[in-house]
């Protein structure tokens, strides 16, 4: 038989804390086989990620450390080895796409030259010949006009372009395992078919292997052999797809299963007041070259939208990673330059300076797509959650701020008594529910949600688009919720807006658009969503 290519023995991990130790991985065991596709599922918390990161030692050593096991790559020992050994293993031989693009990317560094480093430290390779293979690894893994990104920052790109370009960075030196931490969490439905087809050519063609991370379970049912389900740091179920998914022996594995966001929109009344209108809204980006940086012409991120949404109501905004969806609830709430009326319950807000804003902020707020980079690391989640009351309610106690913090964190699923803990303490879903509570803090009446259930697990998400529904029906909450997934759309919005390359294609009430979707574009992002087979087929097509 063939030995296993990576072979993870009776792992255990844990931190230490306060004198003592808090295990994350409790004596865990699999095999990865050369060219196979192991997924790792499981809730937020479960220990998916710690398990994966333990592969590379990228842990916070030496406050992670390993109580038991072995890590087997190719018969050697990684638990074992020295820094010096991994630096050559990690790039080359195993490469990781990582959940939160921003955070791992260099915000300093173009992306010509974090994509080119790679080439340059493993492969030896010219900055001609590293600046070719770069732009062919971006148009590789999707981006349009890569040529034209390779002088861009992070910063400059949307969240699924900067996922795209880790994967490019992944694949550059073809390794022999590729450890895919939830990687289609930032991308759009018809684009995360595009990467999981394109992840599938490469695993076939370079033989190479996964161990792929994700909540998201029809995934794993397209792309993986064999899955394994972890609960508090445990594998409590095992063995192909085809066993697990079919028969579940395992409770948690059944109620995995069976999660899904659920419902309809609360309903809205027929008079009920406009809280937001804006547009017709612009926002251009000057491109500019050339020694003295000339401006050569625009990026039309936002190109004449108008949007409205009323007392209760939530709009959904949908559409490719790109489209200016982002941009636009940005532009709405004054975070970024536009041109173009914005109206916040009958009040111009367009022309209100800083200072003038700043009091309106308590009811304009914003849940960002990625939880960790919109986190201050050196705050507590008491003092994140409670940093809008400082400036919204400055006649609140200390007691009575962390009163409502409490509330906030127990009102999305987090347990109080953890208020006083760090971001890089919690999982990616619970840091998203972090977000979430320091938006409902202050109770406002519009909120903004860019991707609010992305890095959410199946279970959590169907909690958390029912949390949603159940504080707008209390409060009176408008929404323009922000999203990829149009499972969690449908369950949520009153009206849909569906943009391409900054324009609206399509607009109208939720229940016409996914009944009826009158443009080809729409119709290509629902076949994406709802049957994700044909759309990968449909997307490589076009």
């Amino acid at each position: 038989m063939t030995a296993p290519l990576l072979s993870v023995q009776d792992l255990s991990v844990a931190f230490r804390q306060g004198g003592g130790d808090t295990l994350a991985v409790d004596r865990i065991s699999f095999d990865i086989m050369p060219g196979e596709t192991v997924a790792l599922v499981g809730e937020s918390g479960s220990g998916k990620s710690v398990s994966a990161l333990s592969v590379l030692k990228l842990l916070p050593y030496p406050s992670a450390h390993h109580p038991s096991g072995k890590i087997l790559f190719k018969g050697k020992d990684l638990v074992a080895a020295d820094e010096n050994e991994m630096r050559k293993v990690r790039g080359d031989d195993i490469t990781m796409v990582f959940q939160e693009p921003m955070t791992s990317l260099n915000p300093l560094h173009t992306i010509e030259r974090q994509v080119g480093e790679i080439l340059r430290l493993h492969r030896g390779m010219s900055e001609k010949q590293a600046r070719a293979r770069t732009l062919e690894l971006l148009a590789l893994v999707g981006i349009r006009d890569a040529e034209s990104r390779l002088d861009a920052f992070p910063h400059q790109l949307s969240g699924g372009q900067r996922q795209r370009v880790m994967i490019a960075m992944c694949l550059a030196n073809e390794p022999d395992l590729l450890i895919a931490d939830e990687p289609t969490t930032a991308l759009d439905v018809t684009v995360q078919a595009q990467i999981l087809k394109l992840m599938a050519d490469l695993k076939s063609r370079l033989n190479m292997a996964m161990l792929f991370i994700t909540h998201d379970l029809g995934i794993v049912r397209k792309v993986a052999d064999r899955v394994c389900v972890m609960l508090k740091g445990k594998i409590v179920e095992h063995g192909t797809v085809a066993e697990v998914f079919g028969n579940p022996q395992h409770p948690y594995t059944q109620r995995l299963l069976a999660a899904e966001p659920k419902g309809r929109a609360n309903p809205v009344a027929a008079d009920a007041p406009v809280v937001v209108e804006a547009g017709p809204i612009k926002v251009w980006f000057p491109i500019k070259r050339g020694f003295f940086r000339r401006t050569v012409g625009h990026v039309k991120a936002v190109d004449g939208v108008s949007v409205r949404v009323r007392q209760g109501e939530t709009v959904g905004v949908v559409g490719e990673s790109g489209s200016g969806k982002t941009t636009l609830g940005l532009a709405i709430l004054r975070l970024v330059s536009s041109e173009g009326p914005v109206v916040f319950l009958g009040q111009p807000i367009n022309g209100l300076s800083t200072n003038e804003l700043r009091p309106l902020r308590k009811n304009l707020q914003v849940v960002f797509q990625d939880p960790y980079g919109s986190l201050s690391p050196r705050m507590s989640v008491a003092e994140i959650v409670e940093e809008g009351l400082l400036v919204q309610d400055k006649g609140l106690s200390y007691a009575e701020r962390r009163d409502v913090v409490a509330r906030a964190l127990y009102d999305v699923g987090l347990d109080p008594a953890t208020m006083d803990r760090y971001p890089h303490e919690f999982s990616g879903g619970q840091r998203q529910r972090i977000a979430i509570a320091r938006a409902m803090a202050l109770e406002p009446k519009f909120i903004m949600l860019d991707e609010p259930t992305s890095a959410l697990d199946m279970s959590v998400q169907a909690q958390i688009v029912e949390l949603l529904r159940d504080l707008q029906k209390k409060r009176d909450l408008s929404y323009m919720f922000i999203s990829h997934d149009l499972r969690v759309v449908r369950a949520l919005a009153n009206h849909v807006i569906v943009m391409q390359n900054g324009t609206i294609v399509e607009e109208g009430s939720a229940e016409s658009i996914f009944a009826e979707p009158r443009t080809d574009y729409t119709r290509a992002l629902f076949a994406a969503a709802f049957n994700l087979e044909t759309a990968g087929a449909h997307s490589v097509r076009d």
